[in-house]
């Protein structure tokens, strides 16, 4: 029950950030005069701390309160949501992508919150070794870092086009320069291939423990392996090549959808559709 209530007070804070954000284009489209935008930002900066505290709370207990690791599809995806937003929070780059955060992020984060309320569904694996968990939550770092990478070479691709037709929203005045924001991807995808390199290794070593085999051919191996590759090609051809612009932005949505495949695709597909845990 308690744990209950957390998830549903996580969706209220973040709801109360993305409106706390979108105000500003409220109070100008009624003619009302809007807040100063320091004392504006330092409450979104407080709100979205919040609620990534509360978000953060809920999660651990749902993952880590019981006597096992649950590693179910909504708790995967909400920890997921939450590692994005805190990724973002910690970038910042002057407050342009803590506010883009909030304006865009935060409401779908407050629908992700209650994922766990409305599909339940537990997956609890009782191997407790301390190195277990550590592969597990390696294996999330690297997919959420994958995921703001993602995000990443999108909002880069629709910067560059706004930015050919000279047409550039409001929300995103003062945006840091483009190639500044390059390296940044280059930055992430650099720790997320090296998180995804080390839940590869380790996944083969817990294999060995759990089913008596170094290497299990299914789907999600096979995706995972893909992405490994893609990513693990664009890194070498950014260093030995220079390859960046379209040619970074494509490979690294081609990897993303694999990998996407061999660990969200799966899951949904066996405890949602197929029901089984």
């Amino acid at each position: 029950m308690q744990s209950f209530n957390f998830h549903f007070t996580t969706a209220a804070i973040y709801a109360l950030t993305a409106l706390i954000a979108w105000l500003p284009a409220f109070s100008s489209a009624g003619g009302a005069p809007a807040a100063p935008a320091r004392a504006r930002m330092a409450a979104l900066r407080a709100v979205f701390a919040a609620g990534l505290m509360v978000h953060g709370f809920a999660l651990g207990h749902s993952l880590f309160g019981g006597d096992g690791l649950n590693i179910g599809f909504s708790h995967a995806i909400s920890l997921i949501v939450w590692l994005v937003i805190l990724a973002y929070f910690l970038i910042g780059f002057d407050n342009q992508f803590l506010r883009l955060s909030a304006l865009y992020l935060a409401p779908i984060a407050a629908l992700v919150a209650l994922l766990p309320v409305a599909m339940p569904g537990q997956r609890i694996v009782h191997y407790a070794e301390f190195a277990f968990k550590l592969h597990f939550v390696v294996a999330i770092l690297a997919y959420a870092l994958f995921t703001v990478a993602a995000l990443h070479a999108l909002f880069m691709l629709f910067l560059e086009k706004r930015l050919h037709e000279g047409a550039l929203p409001a929300s995103m005045q003062g945006m840091p320069p483009l190639l500044r924001i390059e390296r940044l991807l280059f930055q992430l995808l650099g720790v997320a291939f090296a998180l995804l390199t080390l839940t590869l290794a380790s996944g083969v070593l817990f294999s060995e423990a759990l089913f008596g085999k170094a290497f299990q051919m299914s789907y999600k191996t096979v995706f995972s392996v893909f992405s490994w590759v893609i990513f693990g090609g664009l890194l070498l051809g950014h260093w030995k090549f220079g390859w960046r612009g379209r040619v970074a932005i494509r490979w690294t949505l081609i990897g993303f959808v694999l990998l996407l495949l061999s660990y969200v695709g799966s899951k949904f597909v066996l405890e949602i559709i197929l029901k089984r845990v």
